[in-house]
């Protein structure tokens, strides 16, 4: 199973998942707040959550088993699901594993100080075609390991 922390997914991406997960006939779930909701969304596809700042999060994590794919850019969702035995991917390709999650989560603190501080501005960069590239690569090569697993 695949689970997406939908509301901060790029349109492109989702596209890509959707297609991957149905050539694979692997099972997955958009989660977003309701704050994205949208009367064409697929219901069988698409589940929206409550808002609040960890909802979204909270949904996933009590839902995802050992073995699902977790896709976020959400460095702290991410550090809670590995620990169950999930994978867990980024919107850009990264794959996070457990031996350096924490080193990330220090890296995500320290930004954090610097932005309010006045140091950093603006949100994330736009999706590069090697960063597409590298999360499509990522994402069939799970598909392909646990085709047929759901």
């Amino acid at each position: 199973m695949v689970f997406i922390d939908a509301d901060a997914c790029p349109k492109e991406l989702k596209k890509i998942i959707e297609e991957q997960a149905l050539a694979y006939g692997t099972s997955y779930l958009f989660v977003a707040s309701f704050q994205h909701f949208s009367a064409d969304a697929d219901q069988k596809v698409w589940t929206f959550i409550d808002e609040g700042k960890e909802a979204v999060d909270l949904y996933i994590l009590n839902h995802v088993k050992k073995g699902d794919l977790v896709i976020t850019q959400d460095i702290g969702l991410a550090s809670l699901v590995l620990p169950k035995g999930v994978y867990a991917l980024s919107t850009r390709g990264k794959q996070y594993q457990e031996d350096t999650i924490d080193t990330s989560l220090a890296f995500r603190y320290l930004h954090q100080m610097e932005r309010k501080k006045g140091r950093y501005g603006g949100g994330p960069k736009k999706l590069s075609s090697e960063d597409v590239k590298n999360f499509s690569d990522r994402l069939i090569n799970y598909l392909a390991r646990h085709a047929g697993k759901n």
